[in-house]
């Protein structure tokens, strides 16, 4: 049987970014709440700098197996 190749797969990419984005509010809401607005600046500044999602998603591209 031949393996399959997966060509791109740009979803995943832009779950990683949004859940990394997600982590990174959510530190910086944790850092303001017990005053520490220096982390909390940091953490909203590294989040700042997770490029958007950009164009339209690319369907699964597959290695055809014949």
């Amino acid at each position: 049987m031949r393996d399959v190749a997966i060509q791109s797969v740009p979803e995943a990419a832009s779950a990683d970014r949004a859940a990394l984005r997600l982590m990174l509010e959510y530190v910086e809401g944790e850092c303001r709440r017990i005053g520490a607005a220096a982390a909390a600046d940091h953490a909203a500044q590294a989040a700042a700098l997770i490029p958007e999602a950009s164009g339209p998603r690319a369907p699964l591209a597959l290695a055809p197996l014949h």
